[in-house]
């Protein structure tokens, strides 16, 4: 797939012969790559950090302070790196510091969900710019969920004061099985998404390279970079709410399986986890005429204050997510189950009972956690997978010299 690029603003790139040069591989003399090399640890030192001082830079990176200064300066010049003004009010000479330029480019993650469409805006460090939520209808045709989708983008671009050119990347999680090629197979919770590039449609909407994953595995990418999950190199996430799913990783790595259906426990009719969530939408606590996206709030909150009719619905409920679950959990091992998704709020009245299921019949009972992420996870994982992309192609070791993007430019796949 071809990748296209929007030029930030204010960065400059080497000579083609510069970014032929970093590509061979390290053979004693090769200082262009040792250029690189040294460039990646400056960088990685910086990404996500208070400004810095060359002498701590070069005692983060173990290079010699001449050495440190000469990559700062380079990269500067690229404009990835810049001088950080004095504080006001410093006295005498301060040493000068620098700092990763994260706001050099934008990109934003988008939440697809059947109900709902969530965006977010994020720089290249992944912070959160500015949100946006628009709701959605599961039979809603497919030119108005792309419509809906570009207002969501749009929005958080005008409040982040940029325009569409100022887009690096749009990363995007949706339900459905999803191929690598950003092809959707099918959902059962959007008809429209069947048989879907869904990658080509919004490409041609998006100046800028398109990612396209399972909202459910973006969603336990988002755990293990930024919850409860953090470091965790295998981690099992259930994507509990209105609909089921499941998100693994495996040794650090999101695992797709062998045609991208890893995890469809939801499938298997023995599990029950297509009429779970009627559990809780359906009990007696629930006030008639309750939305339907409301109503399983009803039952969590009857639960935790002691109501019989709640908490067998509760009981119910966590039998049928306790069977999936302990299928993965034997399956796979995993250091760590999180609950997550819509239901999560609710971790506290519902890990009990899924605990003591799970405990009867796990051979080694894992963590188990309530997300703290929330209905974030998935729009925050999106974000996190599209810089995974993003560092692939700048800051890998093995990668092209470090030079920002142009606009137009093939740029050839990296697995991440």
């Amino acid at each position: 797939m071809g990748l296209t690029w929007s030029k930030p603003v204010g960065l400059a790139w080497p000579l083609e012969g510069d970014l032929l040069m970093s590509s061979l591989s390290l053979k004693g003399g090769d200082l262009s790559r040792l250029r690189q090399l040294n460039s990646v640890s400056v960088i990685k030192a910086l990404r996500g950090a208070e400004p810095t001082t060359l002498s701590m830079l070069a005692e983060r990176t173990g290079l010699s302070r001449p050495s440190t200064k000469d990559v700062v300066d380079e990269l500067t010049g690229l404009g990835w790196v810049e001088e950080v003004p004095p504080t006001a009010g410093t006295m005498g000479r301060p040493a000068r510091r620098y700092r990763f330029r994260a706001d050099g480019g934008h990109l934003v993650g988008v939440d697809i969900g059947a109900h709902n469409i969530r965006a977010a805006l994020a720089d290249l460090d992944g912070n959160v710019l500015a949100e946006t939520r628009r709701p959605a209808r599961p039979d809603a045709p497919l030119e108005e969920r792309l419509a809906a989708i570009k207002r969501a983008v749009m929005s958080c671009l005008d409040l982040g004061g940029l325009t569409m050119s100022d887009l690096w990347m749009v990363a995007v999680g949706t339900t459905g099985l999803v191929t690598p090629e950003g092809h959707i197979i099918m959902s059962a919770s959007i008809p429209a998404w069947k048989d879907l590039d869904l990658a080509g449609l919004l490409g041609e909407t998006f100046p800028c390279r398109v990612l396209i994953e399972n909202d459910s595995r973006l969603a336990a990418l988002a755990e293990t970079r930024r919850g409860v999950a953090r470091g965790a190199r295998d981690v099992v996430f259930l994507h509990v709410g209105r609909r089921m799913g499941t998100g693994l990783i495996l040794d650090g790595k999101l695992h797709r399986g062998f045609g991208a259906a890893a995890g469809e426990i939801v499938m298997l009719p023995e599990t029950g986890w297509v009429t779970a969530p009627e559990d809780l939408n359906s009990s007696a606590v629930v006030p008639e005429g309750t939305p339907i996206e409301d109503a399983a709030g009803f039952t969590l909150a009857a639960a935790r204050n002691g109501d019989a009719a709640a908490l067998d619905a509760v009981g119910r409920f966590t039998k049928k997510l306790g069977v999936g679950a302990a299928a993965a959990i034997l399956l796979l091992d995993p250091e760590i189950v999180v609950l997550g998704g819509g239901f999560s709020r609710s971790a506290d009245v519902l890990l009990p009972p899924l605990r003591h299921r799970l405990e009867r019949v796990c051979l080694r009972m894992p963590k188990l956690r309530g997300s703290t992420l929330g209905d974030e996870c998935v729009v925050l994982g999106a974000i996190d997978y599209a810089i995974d992309h993003l560092d692939q192609f700048f800051f890998a070791p093995d990668g092209p010299a470090l030079r920002p993007p142009v606009r137009p430019a093939v740029v050839p796949e990296r697995t991440v």
